[in-house]
């Protein structure tokens, strides 16, 4: 991951964090990979503890002013706990995939 990706997520791990009890964050795909064209989305992996309606609508719009600030379309997966450990949900290749190969931030 080059150093502006990696700037615009810890910024917006920080902001997220400051709303949402985070448990993991993780950038995934090509933004991780370096492999990126210029018009990639950055792919974000976010594990919470909680939520609900309220919170995941604010969540999503502090997602959506990070990347409009950036000029960049992020891409989020939001989970809580309960879905990454006790739904099917934790056999899944793509959070395999991210476990594997995502960048924790």
């Amino acid at each position: 991951m080059n150093e502006s990706d990696y700037k615009i997520a810890k910024e917006l791990k920080k902001r997220l964090s400051d709303v949402v009890s985070l448990i993991d964050f993780r950038v995934f795909g090509s933004r991780a990979k370096g492999t990126q064209g210029e018009y990639s989305d950055m792919d974000v992996f976010i594990e919470v503890e909680y939520l609900d309606k309220e919170l995941e609508k604010g969540v999503r719009e502090i997602i959506w002013e990070e990347g409009f600030e950036n000029s960049i379309y992020i891409s989020p997966l939001l989970f809580t706990r309960h879905e990454i450990e006790d739904s099917p949900l934790r056999a899944s290749p793509i959070v395999k995939n991210i476990n594997e190969e995502g960048i924790k931030v």
